[in-house]
């Protein structure tokens, strides 16, 4: 390898390795990309659990009819959209964004609406809980 090549080299990876964080809550670059794709295989593999959490709460707040026609329509819908958002997330990676779902895992605030891009899907049944303030 000749000088021209190593000194070219060396500035390349010391441009790269001196770059500033992506992520303005302070977390550097690759734990940022390692919880995307954490929530990215959570969400694609777990997505599903979605169904019996709109079920199991949309029965607690209305009734045992509601729960089963409209929270299994939701929870399908919700399915979907945190499997799908899952692979985004994966495939988004290195990309640094904002998260797609929150709560981030289907199991985190597991009474809580699930919302997508910061939206609720229509018919929510929870306001935004004591760890979150919707942002």
């Amino acid at each position: 390898m000749n000088k021209k090549n190593l000194f070219t080299a060396c500035v390349l990876c010391s441009a790269l390795l001196s770059t500033g964080s992506a992520y303005a809550d302070g977390h550097s670059y690759l734990s940022g990309v390692g919880s995307k794709i954490s929530q990215g295989f959570a969400n694609t593999a777990t997505g599903v659990i979605e169904i019996p959490k709109n079920v199991i709460n949309i029965t607690h707040e209305q009734n045992i009819f509601v729960g089963m026609t409209w929270g299994l329509l939701r929870g399908v819908m919700e399915t979907v959209g945190r499997t799908t958002l899952g692979a985004a997330e994966l495939i988004t990676a290195p990309i640094p964004t904002k998260d797609f779902v929150s709560p981030a895992y289907v199991w985190d605030r597991f009474s809580e609406d699930s919302r997508f891009f910061g939206r609720h899907l229509p018919g929510f049944w929870t306001t935004y809980g004591p760890l979150d303030d919707g942002e």
